[in-house]
């Protein structure tokens, strides 16, 4: 596979994991087909096992969705904003410390847009945990599994 094949590979992924931020766009849908794609040019073991167990944890994913709240972001109250800084910061923070950054910097993008909203530490923090328990938790999974893929495939390009 050239460069330029590697990179729209990329691309696409990364839309995947910001489509997972925006309603309506099935991120981990895109996240997958781009690995498919990848997979099926590449044609490694390499390649075929990135494959198989990205296809095993977004079926996982998919599997845990109806045991988490809701992602309706209306009906609970969360301002969308909220959650796309917090999803933001996950991406950012995934790759400047990998894998657990994701999950701090998730908390930490929705915890910044609260107290800069609502003024102080407490408060901030009350509305934090209050969107995480309504509409975060979702969010998050779905957005670290995305990631999970892209970091594998990621590895897998860049030293296998």
């Amino acid at each position: 596979m050239d460069v330029w094949q590697l990179v729209l590979v990329a691309l696409v992924m990364l839309l995947g994991v910001v489509g997972v931020l925006i309603p309506g766009v099935p991120g981990p849908a895109i996240v997958w087909a781009a690995v498919v794609w990848w997979a099926l040019s590449e044609t490694s073991g390499t390649a075929w096992t990135v494959l198989i167990g990205s296809t095993a944890l977004l079926l996982l994913n998919q599997a845990l969705r109806p045991l988490l709240p809701s992602r309706r972001t209306h009906a609970t109250g969360t301002r969308r904003r909220t959650l796309l800084a917090g999803g933001l910061a996950g991406i950012v923070g995934f790759f400047v410390v990998p894998v657990v950054g994701a999950v701090v910097g998730f908390v930490g993008g929705i915890y910044g847009v609260e107290r800069a909203r609502l003024g102080s530490h407490r408060d901030g923090w009350a509305s934090t945990r209050t969107v995480m328990r309504n509409a975060g938790y979702p969010v998050l999974v779905e957005l670290f599994c995305c990631l999970l893929v892209m970091g594998t495939w990621l590895g897998a390009t860049v030293w296998g």
